[in-house]
């Protein structure tokens, strides 16, 4: 089983590489289209068009776009992102800054959507074929109708306006700094054992997590379902009722498991969606992310970053799919046989 989870991580290591170069020169080529001028953006507001023409010979502008391209491929590879036009400093500091934020607030969000998911999948099947199912489509169908920025804001009205019960601005309470480490805070307050920071990193990750996890809990439930429908149709659920196996048994000790491929792949899918779906969100929460340093990006025509986050969200997405390539494989022991 090792030489076969070793060689699907090859192979989507070398499948990874010309997709990485796809997406690169497209995002070089259509940013560089845009009627921006990066050199001049470069330099001070009274800077002379001499002054201008010498940046834009040190940033390589005067040259053809494919050499443009090439040259900074090739910093890319010396692990240089380039220097942001509006921080004036290394993207990478930015991307290691904000990354672990989104990352964090992304697995959260899949938590929430997974928890809700898969509980209300189980809920619907076990109510099938009376009026609790109906009820059940109706409010997957609501659940799935509002986008997550619109449950950020209703969450925002209910628990920090009308209640003021839970933060709706950063990562942790004013009184506390972030501690030092791997920059993913609820981990870091763990290995330095505060529980008053891991309580004020959690509370202050609910409701943004919940906002995108309600918006994307139901085609879990959806797919979930219907792996079950299929599940129930086999052989061996006849012979578990045959054995005196009561529904709640052969629903959770042998259904559940057999239908979460397709729900465990869902989740993989979903991982993606979520990390690239939380811009608006953490703009609306203020949640230093990835998703607010786009916008500031964006807002200012910041190009190295642009192009950095552009390809940050390539690479996390490519390894989260080999990921769940790698759960499958162990959920569902035929597929080591391909």
């Amino acid at each position: 089983m090792i030489a076969t989870l070793l060689r699907i991580v090859l192979r989507r290591l070398l499948a990874a590489v010309p997709i990485l170069v796809l997406v690169s020169m497209m995002l070089f080529g259509i940013l560089r289209l845009l009627p921006v001028d990066p050199a001049a953006m470069s330099v001070p507001p009274n800077a002379t068009r001499e002054e201008i023409e010498t940046v834009r010979r040190d940033m390589g502008l005067d040259r053809p776009i494919p050499e443009q391209y090439v040259r900074w491929a090739l910093t890319l590879l010396r692990g240089d992102f380039g220097t942001s036009i509006h921080y004036r400093k290394p993207v990478g500091p930015l991307l290691a800054e904000t990354l672990p934020a989104t990352i964090e607030l992304a697995l959260a969000a899949l938590v929430v959507a997974g928890f809700l998911g898969i509980g209300g999948g189980l809920g619907l099947f076990h109510v099938r074929g009376t009026w609790k199912a109906a009820v059940g489509d109706l409010g997957s169908t609501a659940l799935m109708s509002i986008p997550s920025f619109l449950w950020a804001i209703i969450l925002i009205l209910i628990f920090a306006v009308a209640f003021r019960a839970m933060p709706v601005a950063g990562r942790l309470d004013m009184a506390f700094a972030r501690p030092p480490g791997t920059g993913f805070l609820l981990l870091d307050a763990i290995l330095a054992g505060r529980l008053d920071l891991l309580a004020s990193a959690a509370k202050h990750l609910v409701l943004p997590a919940f906002a995108l996890g309600l918006s994307f809990s139901p085609p879990i439930m959806r797919v979930l379902r219907s792996g079950l429908h299929d599940v129930y149709a086999e052989d061996y659920i006849r012979q578990a009722r045959l054995r005196g196996l009561d529904e709640g048994r052969i629903l959770i000790g042998h259904a559940a498991r057999n239908a979460m491929l397709p729900t465990a792949t869902l989740l993989g899918v979903q991982f993606g969606f979520l990390f690239g779906g939380t811009l608006l969100v953490e703009v609306l929460f203020s949640f230093p992310g990835m998703g607010g340093l786009m916008v500031e990006a964006v807002r200012n025509t910041d190009l190295p970053v642009i192009q950095a986050i552009g390809l940050t969200y390539c690479l996390v997405v490519l390894a989260v799919n080999a990921v769940t390539d790698i759960v499958c494989l162990l959920l569902d022991p035929r597929l080591r046989a391909n």
